[in-house]
């Protein structure tokens, strides 16, 4: 389909968004990367290293830029100066790439985000000329108010952080959905292909995840079951389901034939 994810103005063909965490190696994470066909990759400025320290494997030797959108993140920010400074940090490091993914986590244990500080922290850097993706919960208030402050795209978690519970509250995504006027990501919580899936039905514009590829058994092969299953979803929610019945209806009816 010729149906691009558009953020910030750029035109991307995949819906799929990937980490680069917690694979057992750089080796892993970029077959990985590769078998997802994911054009926008994630990394921790906080835990990665991308050229601040020249002694470690730097991430860019697998993710080359004139491949990848990075997305830095500010994973591991518990408070909103951190989290700015983590991403002053970065544009410094990728000679003055401005599109961020935004995280302020008010709790170690689920890793849920402190929404005020999210958005506090999202006012100052929009203000600093940065692009926005900012990760919050599922609600539509604060979906709105985080869109109202300039954030380029909405990224409401499906569930905990690395949990793979899949999509808790579709109902509050839906509402997500229908209010915003930039795209809205689902962000945390996808565990496997069906989640994607069911994810992208919701009219979602796309899908970031991590661990439900890095944790698999067979991560390379999750990676290309989520590019798929993120396809198909999409596909689904284009071509528009059939209603919901109680009853059977018979894929050939009788009606007007001849006996």
């Amino acid at each position: 389909m010729n149906d691009p994810l558009i953020i910030a103005g750029v035109e991307y063909k995949s819906r799929l968004l990937v980490g680069t965490g917690k694979y057992k190696d750089m080796q892993e994470s970029k077959l990985a990367t590769e078998a997802s066909e994911a054009e926008i990759v994630t990394i921790a400025i906080r835990r990665s290293n991308i050229g601040q320290n020249p002694d470690e494997p730097n991430l860019l030797d697998i993710l080359p830029l004139d491949k990848y959108t990075l997305l830095p993140n500010t994973a591991g920010c518990y408070n909103v100066d951190d989290a700015v400074r983590t991403c002053r940090l970065a544009r410094e490091l990728l000679d003055g790439h401005d599109l961020v993914k935004l995280e302020v986590l008010g709790d170690e244990k689920t890793l849920f985000p402190d929404v005020s500080a999210t958005l506090e922290a999202a006012e100052i850097l929009v203000k600093d000329g940065f692009k926005v993706m900012v990760y919050t919960n599922d609600d539509p208030i604060m979906a709105k108010r985080l869109e109202e402050a300039g954030c380029v795209a909405v990224m409401p978690l499906a569930a905990p952080i690395g949990s793979g519970l899949g999509i808790r509250n579709p109902y509050n995504i839906l509402e997500i959905v229908d209010n915003a006027k930039v795209p809205v990501l689902v962000d945390a919580g996808v565990g496997t292909a069906s989640d994607a899936a069911l994810a992208m039905e919701l009219g979602v514009d796309g899908i970031l995840m991590n661990t439900a590829i890095a944790a698999a058994q067979d991560p390379v092969m999750m990676a290309h079951a989520m590019k798929n299953a993120t396809i198909a979803g999409r596909q689904a929610f284009k071509a528009g389901r059939m209603p919901r019945k109680r009853y059977a209806s018979a894929s050939s009816p009788i009606d007007g034939t001849f006996f």
